[in-house]
């Protein structure tokens, strides 16, 4: 490392970023800060402090005379970098604009077998279609093929030649480091009539290659359309589906490989980690021509911050002689914890999310006359007997009216519904009260339909559709044995009607109570669906204290769309609500995956976006943090944080470790009894009873501390076992580093920069070499967040620290936690401090003898706090003679007969 530091301040204007480093003071410090502080649950906004000089007015927003006037304002975005640790990549925004390109040529133009390969650091499980590389213009209708990525999985699509469709392949994404390479391999034919696409990973493109899920086959042989597009890296897609374009791919490209034919020849090899950064235009290996779009970037910088400046507030001395901005930005978590209205229910924010040609969700206020319609261009539907706002009991909509003893309804549908297909559906509660004769439940009526006016009509056992011509005759019946529950509880009701194409129309009833069972019955008349024109019901006694609400219609029959939103979204994964949460709201998010799956957490409420991304967080027991490399959010899995290699190590006789390190052993995140309530559902309870951290009274244990929280899980069985983990979490005992301190600019520090610019908030941090005061061997520790202070002359990073041996899980097949403990033993006999053999002896329920196998040696055990490495075990029957290596971490002593013998890394399972 070199002084002074090249940190570097842009600013993004105009849709690119500009250098205003030589406008920072740098007789101020810059000071950035990330993730928790003091011990806090969530994980507080990033911020950034600094000052520029402002004596020419230019960062003044309101003044028309500076160049920036009209560029900079509330949320400007900014970033703050430093030389980076690795080569230079190409710099992806993910927005619509941004796209390398090489022109088409006939080396090209192939159309059958080809290899396709990036190796990139992409968002792999965002929320987002991103494209990654292809020949696909969608502009002009020339597409070929194309390799992309859609919520954790890889997909390549081409445009079948002989019919020009689109087909595409895909598998789900293994769990894959920051920084990989992805392969797809399309085969025209692979000698069993098919087309076959096979996808692989590797940890860069030099191989090996590990294939990703089953080769996946299509019938039919044949090449793919050709294409006079350019081949392009991430090219924009908005044609196929304005409401969800694909879009470049978000993070980091390295190189790229097309291949005619599979490991066939390199036709392009555009290798961004060979140019320089700033590079416009270069020449592949290949020989190709590449060229960078509207403000696509190659960089060779480490963000150190990404986020937002929400205010610029102007000082100056009295005399005029200095002027200047004291910045203070942050990252995303501030913007989004400003917001204070809940969103809307779950079924509100789904339906207008199918396209419904009508909408009419009945959650208004208690004084309504009217049903509003949220959907542009269709009327309130009028309504009478109707207690609006009075039944709150379904988790997945805002309060619903209840039917009196006479209420009417009557929607209008907009004319312009297309005809020949239609479904109409609503929620309803009946409150246990079936019909004692048929009840009308709804009508609706078509304009140009061979049945003019269609009938829902429900009694005990009985559900009864009737269809009517223009002259009144009845052309359409269906009756349907139904049973108790459609009458208790919410339930979904479903009718559609869809022409055939040969003269036929099919129609439908169903039922499905709301997250539980479906069934229904459908029939076929002679004739056209139509489309419907009005929705009508006239409800009498025998509906009286019904719940109604959510009426629908849409242009397509046979649609699911409700599914799951009529449940609140229960038991979807903390990930999928994440995903879901941050793809409906806009808000990037990207994913830290662990190898197991996230918790299932429980009903979606009308909660501020914030809250509920933290309760499906809060819910697994993960991090959601602030991406460091653009203005979004990352979820951390609470399993990618089991048993890692540490990140950063740090010796205390070696360069870089700061002098403030402070171990505390206080009481401060102790918790020995924990209840764990599910949102509307049960507790469980987990309590430490023995042991020094248990609720015992001192000396036998430390007392009461015990804390209750609820959280959005899914299930009943849940709370038990998170109750435990958190107990664990809270009972571990080891000391907490408010502070480590990392002062890089200390001579022979330098060598940790490549680690602490790719270090995330929940690595895991290891400090060695520590003198015996402190403590004897290796201290694990979870970086929870940290304070980054730089100028110039000092760059000093300040980490808060948890205890990281929790988090150090039996896993299967590791050489230090892939091994049980004995359930209790205990030295037969004292040893002296320099004795190498133990007499040891198994007390536990059921004592079984330790393992004597050579394949399972050595092993670390602890004796009263030293620890020794055990190279031999007899295998005679308890007791059994070790052969032991002492003092492994310092620590050399005598012991008396019966103290425990364990090992020396115990490891708990997993929640």
């Amino acid at each position: 490392m070199t002084f002074p530091l090249d940190i570097r301040t842009e600013l993004h204007l105009s849709g690119a970023w500009t250098d205003i480093s030589p406008d920072v003071y740098v007789r101020d410090q810059m000071v950035v800060t990330r993730g928790r502080r003091d011990q806090g649950a969530a994980t507080d906004p990033s911020s950034l402090s600094m000052t520029l000089n402002n004596r020419d007015g230019r960062y003044s927003p309101r003044n028309a005379m500076s160049p920036l006037y009209g560029l900079i304002g509330r949320n400007t975005r900014v970033r703050v970098s430093v030389p980076g640790a690795e080569s230079a990549y190409l710099q992806m925004e993910g927005n619509g604009a941004q796209f390398v390109s090489t022109p088409d040529d006939p080396s090209l133009a192939f159309t059958g077998d080809f290899d396709v390969r990036a190796e990139i650091a992409p968002d792999w499980y965002g929320p987002t279609n991103q494209t990654l590389i292809g020949k696909w213009d969608a502009d002009t209708d020339q597409t070929s093929w194309l390799l992309r990525l859609n919520q954790g999985i890889v997909m390549l699509y081409t445009t079948y030649a002989a019919t020009g469709i689109d087909w595409y392949a895909g598998r789900e994404l293994p769990t894959l480091p920051q920084r990989a390479a992805i392969r797809a391999t399309y085969q025209a034919d692979n000698g069993n009539d098919q087309r076959e696409v096979r996808f692989y990973w590797a940890e860069s493109l030099a191989g090996p290659w590990t294939l990703i899920g089953d080769p996946v086959p299509m019938t039919g042989a044949g090449d793919f359309t050709p294409s006079p597009a350019p081949l392009s890296i991430a090219p924009t897609d908005a044609r196929r589906d304005p409401n969800d374009p694909r879009l470049p791919f978000v993070g980091r490209g390295y190189a790229f490989e097309v291949r005619d034919g599979i490991d066939g020849t390199v036709v392009a090899a555009p290798d961004f980690t060979a140019q320089a950064a700033g590079t416009t235009a270069f020449t592949d290996s290949a020989g190709r021509p590449w060229t960078l779009e509207d403000g696509t970037e190659i960089r060779d910088r480490e963000d150190r911050f990404y986020g937002e400046i929400s205010s610029w507030p102007a000082k100056w001395s009295l005399d005029g002689a200095d002027v200047w901005v004291p910045i203070q930005a942050s990252g995303i978590l501030r913007r989004l914890g400003q917001g204070k209205k809940p969103i809307d229910s779950a079924l509100r924010r789904r339906i207008p999310s199918g396209n419904p040609v009508a909408y009419w969700p009945f959650e208004d206020q208690e004084s309504a006359s009217r049903a509003y319609s949220p959907l542009p261009g269709v009327d309130s539907a009028a309504v009478t007997g109707l207690d609006f706002a009075s039944l709150d009991s379904l988790v997945s909509s805002a309060p619903l009216p209840k039917l009196l003893k006479a209420a009417t309804l009557s929607a209008r549908v907009p004319p312009s519904m297309p005809s020949g297909a239609w479904q109409v559906e609503f929620v309803y509660n009946a409150d246990g009260k079936a019909p004692d004769d048929y009840a009308e439940i709804l009508s609706f009526s078509s304009p140009d339909g061979t049945v003019r006016r269609w009938t829902i009509l429900l009694k005990a056992g009985v559900g009864r559709v009737r269809g009517y011509d223009a002259s009144g005759a009845e052309v359409a019946q269906l009756n349907v044995a139904i049973g108790d529950d459609v009458f208790h509880g919410w339930n979904r009701l479903r009718f559609w009607a869809r022409d055939e194409g040969d003269g036929t129309v099919t129609y439908r009833i169903d039922w499905q109570d709301v997250g539980g069972d479906s069934g229904g019955l459908s029939n076929t008349l002679a004739g056209t669906a139509g489309r419907l024109s009005y929705l009508t019901a006239h409800w009498g006694e025998q509906t009286e204290g019904w719940g109604f609400g959510h009426l629908l219609v849409l242009p397509v029959a046979a649609s699911s769309l409700l599914s799951g939103s009529d449940d609140a979204y229960r038991a979807e994964t903390a990930w999928e609500r994440l995903l879901r949460l941050s793809y409906e709201e806009r808000i990037p998010m990207s994913r830290i995956p662990g190898e197991l799956p996230t918790e299932r957490v429980g009903y979606q409420r009308q909660e501020v976006i914030l809250n509920l991304l933290s309760d499906a967080a809060q819910a697994d027991g993960g991090a959601l943090l602030e991406d460091p490399r653009r203005v979004g959010l990352v979820y951390r899995d609470r399993s990618s944080m089991y048993t890692q290699d540490p990140a950063l190590t740090l010796s205390y006789t070696a360069p870089g470790l700061g002098p403030d390190l402070e171990p505390v052993d206080d009481d401060s995140a102790v918790r020995n009894d924990v209840t764990v309530t599910r949102d509307a559902g049960t507790s469980g309870r987990a309590v430490l009873t023995e042991g020094p951290l248990s609720v015992q009274a001192p000396p036998y244990g430390i007392g009461l501390y015990d804390e209750a929280v609820t959280l959005s899980l899914a299930y009943d069985i849940q709370p038990e076992p998170v109750a435990n983990w958190r107990l664990h979490l809270g009972t571990y005992d080891g000391a907490r580093y408010p502070t480590v301190s990392v002062i890089l600019h200390k001579p022979g520090a330098g060598v940790h920069v490549p680690a602490i610019l790719g270090l995330r908030e929940g690595d895991k941090l290891r400090l060695i070499d520590l003198p015996p005061w402190v403590a004897h061997g290796d201290v694990d520790l979870v970086v929870e967040g940290w304070r980054e202070t730089l100028d110039l002359y000092r760059w000093e990073i300040e980490f808060n620290c948890s205890p990281g041996g929790p988090w150090n899980l039996a896993t299967v097949g590791h050489p230090v936690y892939g091994r049980a403990d004995s359930d209790g033993s205990e030295l037969a006999a004292a040893v002296g401090s320099a004795d190498t053999e133990l007499v040891v002896t198994a007390t536990g329920p059921d004592p079984l003898p330790w393992t004597s196998d050579p394949a399972d040696l050595p092993f670390d055990i602890d004796v009263d706090g030293e620890v020794m490495t055990v190279t031999a075990v007899d295998a005679s029957s308890s007791p059994q003679t070790f052969t032991v290596t002492r003092a492994v971490n310092g620590v050399s002593k005598p012991h008396l007969a019966g103290s425990a013998v364990g090992l020396a890394h115990v490891s708990a399972a997993s929640l």
